[in-house]
């Protein structure tokens, strides 16, 4: 097979990803979402399970999304010292952030999506954290695999949106170095199969 005839084959599975419509579920296993969340002094990151995902898509747009997120799987992965590391873990799950107890998931569920094209789709929808749901816009690139199709997304949430407020100097005065930010960013890496 020539060169030519490679970049033919290219072209066409990037123009035309998702022809006939389409149900896909997200493997769980391979699929992997990551989190940043920083403050004055410094950031921790981790990470946190998908709990089910499921998408239609047909003519090359996204018609439904939804996935559910396991608040209780939070982790962090920056701290060695496993008593700081299990009291942040702790202190994210309590009332004060997420409230994984009483929430133990968050969703989203898609409103409308673009056309993919160039692998790309712009996505709304709306997510839903600790009982408050939000809309939400973000990029996602799309690339086909031997297995099924990966989604990457890189999304920037403002916790205070959904009631987050612990630390937050949009909210507190006075905080000094203990300022948390208001925003934190989830990294997703989606693999999805055909149900």
């Amino acid at each position: 097979m020539n060169k030519k005839t490679l970049v033919t084959i290219a072209i066409f599975l990037l123009a035309g990803l998702f022809v006939n419509a389409q149900t896909y579920k997200a493997d769980l296993t391979n699929s992997k979402l990551t989190w940043i969340g920083k403050k004055v002094t410094g950031e921790h990151n981790g990470t946190i399970a998908l709990a089910a995902g499921e998408f239609i898509v047909e003519n090359d747009v996204i018609k439904k999304a939804t996935f559910d997120i396991d608040m209780k799987s939070l982790k962090d992965l920056d701290l060695t010292d496993e008593g700081y590391k299990a009291k942040l873990e702790g202190h994210l799950k309590s009332d004060d952030f997420f409230g994984a107890d009483k929430f133990p998931k968050a969703t989203f569920v898609l409103d409308k999506a673009t056309k993919i094209e160039k692998g790309i789709t712009t996505i709304k929808g709306k997510l839903t954290i600790k009982g408050v749901t939000q809309p939400i816009e973000f990029k996602a690139v799309i690339s086909s695999t031997p297995e099924g199709y990966k989604i990457w997304a890189n999304i920037t949430i403002d916790r205070t949106k959904f009631g987050l407020k612990y630390g937050s100097g949009s909210f507190f005065d006075n905080l000094g170095d203990k300022t948390i930010y208001d925003e934190f960013y989830v990294n997703i890496n989606l693999l999805i199969k055909k149900s």
